[in-house]
């Protein structure tokens, strides 16, 4: 099982995009993946077409993280119906549902004790390939905590001035915590999102990243799309949406997903079929 926390330090980026367009392309790979939806606003429970229930939600389940059952209480999502994993076996593809109730957890003074509350709930997550953390755009006790319990962290930037100075700030986080916390943990590398081929100025940032992260910005880069908030609204996987501009972004997802997890063990092949 492999953990990757999706983060931005700076909102707006389109971060849950990301996170959702990934979950899509495990999904067609038939990768069997948890989305943790550890943003207190729950875009990612919506997008993902999850119906509440008697459920826990995973602030309450942080609360008391021992005795949490995490397989009684994730939620399937509805896109699993319209899912076809090319013979790879059921299609597997749950949430841990988000909740404004996190937001206890997302302040700057948490310890070592709290920081380990998100592993202890993963434990449980042994029947998943992939668990990919949709985290706040923030740098407070929720990202730090998904950190801790995280194998990498994928960076999520727009090619823009802020975006750009936000990600090498978070990088540097990212080392900081690293060395104080969390000495597995690992960059998977920067999503360049939102990009817009005609812009001048977007060419120019790319052209800056590159410069700077080198090898941790990936490819592919994901364009801006028109009809993305529609996909969204209508909590579908992007993989199953109509029209040839869907059907490139599916296929540039695929290989992000590739590439993000390509130290991963078994998975590169797999996502390749």
């Amino acid at each position: 099982m492999q953990v990757v926390s999706i983060s931005s330090l700076k909102g707006g980026v389109g971060k849950t995009s990301v996170t959702t367009g990934l979950a899509s392309a495990a999904l067609a790979a038939g990768i069997p993946t948890l989305v943790v939806d550890l943003d207190p606003h729950a875009d990612a429970t919506t997008a993902l077409g999850v119906q509440a229930g008697d459920q826990l939600d995973i602030g309450r389940m942080l609360k008391s993280p021992r005795r949490a059952k995490l397989a009684d209480n994730v939620a399937g999502s509805s896109w699993t119906a319209r899912a076809h994993t090319n013979g790879s076996g059921p299609a597997v593809l749950d949430v841990a549902v988000g909740s404004a109730y996190t937001g206890i957890y997302d302040r700057p003074d948490l310890g070592r004790r709290d920081l380990r509350r998100l592993s202890a709930v993963l434990a449980g997550a042994d029947r998943y390939e992939l668990v990919l953390i949709d985290c706040p755009p923030s740098l407070n006790g929720l990202t730090r905590m998904a950190w801790s319990a995280s194998d990498k962290v994928a960076l999520v930037a727009e090619p823009g001035l802020f975006s750009v100075a936000g990600t090498e700030r978070t990088m540097r986080a990212i080392q900081l915590f690293k060395q104080e916390f969390a000495p597995n943990l690992s960059p998977a590398g920067i999503v360049a999102n939102r990009v817009r081929t005609g812009s001048s100025e977007h060419t120019y940032r790319l052209a800056e990243m590159e410069s700077m992260f080198g090898d941790l910005l990936l490819s592919p880069r994901i364009p801006e799309q028109a009809n993305w908030q529609q996909i969204q609204g209508a909590a579908h996987p992007v993989h199953h949406w109509p029209g040839e501009s869907a059907k490139t972004s599916a296929a540039l997802f695929d290989a992000l997903l590739v590439n993000l997890l390509a130290t991963g063990s078994g998975l590169r092949n797999r996502t390749q079929r």
